[in-house]
């Protein structure tokens, strides 16, 4: 949901940095790698030392270049497959090394044996979800529902993880996270359902 409404509103946000960027010399495939690093740095550093509000800022900071990157290759008229691959791949590592951080924070200086396993849920759903997509498309059917996409859980993961830091108590995250990894395993269910229906019609 929130990729469709805020496309438009963070192109015309980022042009000018992406136009600068270009003009620098740098590539939109570094940017997405340093992006990436940056999202790991954040959450990995951060989040299992209980620092959630400056992790959280962290990685937002640098989440940003997923937007970047894509406006740059576009600009530069540079998009490609392998871009597309590229930056693919590395939102899986960036969304893994926030839900990881988690864990370690629940599993290390909280203790909290339920947040630990809601976190590695939605770890481990986070990236079934994409795969079942990409795996069906790479088959040449469809798989593209869901009520939770991957900008939703991971601005409401980042949001709820910042407050737990200042604010809010750890139950609240562990809630909300909870809520993401079954929105995560409907999402996977959906997708396998629409796939196997596609594919039982083109058996008939």
């Amino acid at each position: 949901m929130l990729n469709r409404f805020a496309r438009a509103f963070f192109t015309r946000l980022f042009s000018p940095v992406a136009a600068a960027l270009l003009r620098a010399g740098v590539s939109p495939d570094a940017v997405t790698l340093v992006g990436t690093l940056g999202v790991c740095v954040g959450a990995l550093v951060f989040f299992p030392r209980g620092h959630l509000m400056i992790g959280t800022l962290v990685v937002t900071a640098f989440v940003f270049s997923d937007a970047v990157d894509g406006i740059m290759a576009r600009q530069a008229g540079r998009s490609s497959p392998w871009g597309a691959f590229l930056d693919s791949v590395l939102d899986r590592v960036g969304d893994a090394a926030v839900f990881g951080g988690l864990v370690l924070w629940f599993a290390g200086p909280q203790d909290d044996p339920v947040g630990t396993s809601v976190a590695l849920a939605c770890l481990v759903l986070g990236s079934v979800v994409p795969y079942v997509r990409a795996r069906a498309e790479g088959l040449g059917m469809r798989a593209d529902v869901g009520i939770a996409e991957r900008a939703d859980r991971l601005v409401v993961a980042l949001v709820t993880t910042g407050w737990t830091g200042i604010l809010w108590p750890p139950t609240v995250l562990v809630v909300v996270l909870a809520l993401l990894a079954a929105a995560s395993l409907y999402t996977v269910v959906q997708r396998v359902l629409l796939v196997r229906q596609q594919s039982l019609t083109q058996v008939r």
